[in-house]
């Protein structure tokens, strides 16, 4: 078995779908767990909206917990494909709580035209600090250079390997030891899988392919746009926006709660967004994600469960789903890549992606 362990619930829910997809078995939850027909298990954490210090405890603290329950396991670690989190801190705490001594360190995804070139990071020929990126809230992206922005790493045993096709992470995956932890984003994850599972991955004809009946249904949604790189989403459901002084931290979210649970009792369903602007720093980010993860949680609460919930953003997607007390979850489709529905307990769905990846046919 593999144990994934992601630093975001949608990096989860990408490796998820991916391993959904080529016909494995996979299960998603916050937390291990004891199961007997899982190929891959995916752990999500929280750990890119934590301090550096509790993102390494919680990383050893799940590590620690994942060889408890499962024994020794290969691991594979998810990390963003845009350089954020705290990542030379959790590879090392990881290195620290298991027999791998080193770690390859390759968040490219050539297949999405994010590139690795002479150790510098392109999303299409753009590098990474000329694009949005540079304006996120916890990390921007002030350098494109991966030895700049992660200086320490050859030192404490975390390569980097440049990568701008499939051959290339395939040949770095092959060339990978039994004593590497393996650590990037979706296409080294499928390499991964590819070399570990080669006699059970299913042919292109047997592969989990969504139809139809798998999208969400948008009669019983609400929809939230929880990244500061959303777009907007055109889908015949009215966008209630939070409103500026709130999204500056200077007015009780009160009124816009009750803006938009009239909205939603009218119609059930609504598209909660933030305004078209670029506030920096830890603080202001978790303000935005707790205050939408209230407005959530209060309209499931009060007004109705929705059969759908869909999200945009990861730290927003956790914080949500942590204050509705909702924590393991059946994976039942890859719409796109990165874009992914699954079913609580309770008998909603959720689909979920990154903030900076399309939504594919979903709307």
């Amino acid at each position: 078995m593999i144990a994934v362990i992601a630093d975001d619930i949608t990096g989860a829910a990408e490796m998820a779908g991916i391993a959904h997809h080529l016909g494995l078995r996979v299960k998603l939850s916050t937390q291990p767990e004891n199961t007997s027909d899982t190929d891959v298990f995916v752990i999500a954490t929280d750990t890119r909206s934590m301090t550096e210090s509790e993102a390494v405890g919680e990383s050893q603290r799940i590590v620690e917990r994942i060889l408890s329950v499962f024994g020794k396991c290969r691991i594979f670690k998810k990390t963003d494909s845009a350089l954020r989190g705290h990542v030379t801190a959790e590879l090392e705490a990881l290195i620290s709580k298991t027999d791998y001594n080193k770690a390859l360190y390759i968040p490219a995804n050539p297949s999405k035209g994010r590139y690795i070139r002479n150790g510098t990071y392109f999303i299409g020929d753009t590098p990474l600090h000329l694009t949005d990126f540079s304006f996120d809230p916890e990390f921007p992206a002030f350098s494109s250079q991966l030895s700049e922005r992660f200086p320490e790493c050859e030192k404490r045993g975390i390569n980097f390997a440049d990568a701008t096709s499939d051959d290339d992470i395939k040949s770095a995956i092959d060339n990978a030891d039994s004593q590497t932890l393996i650590a990037g984003a979706a296409d080294l994850f499928t390499a991964f899988l590819h070399k570990n599972f080669s006699d059970k991955i299913a042919t292109d004809n047997d592969r989990n392919t969504p139809s139809k009946k798998d999208l969400p249904s948008l009669n019983s949604v609400i929809i939230v746009c929880g990244s500061t790189q959303s777009k907007p989403i055109d889908c015949g459901i009215k966008t209630v926006y939070m409103p500026e002084d709130v999204y500056d931290g200077l007015a009780s979210p009160d009124d816009w709660i009750s803006e938009i649970a009239k909205v939603y009792t009218e119609s059930q369903s609504v598209i909660l967004a933030l305004r078209n602007n670029h506030r920096t720093g830890r603080e202001s980010a978790v303000y935005m994600r707790e205050t939408i993860a209230d407005v959530v949680a209060k309209l499931v609460s009060n007004v109705n469960r929705p059969d759908e919930i869909i999200i945009e953003g990861g730290a927003t997607a956790f914080a949500i789903l942590r204050k509705l007390g909702w924590k393991t979850f059946e994976i039942t489709s890859e719409i796109a890549p990165g874009v992914i529905r699954m079913v609580a307990n309770n008998g909603t769905h959720i689909t979920m992606k990154p903030g900076s990846y399309p939504w594919g046919n979903l709307f």
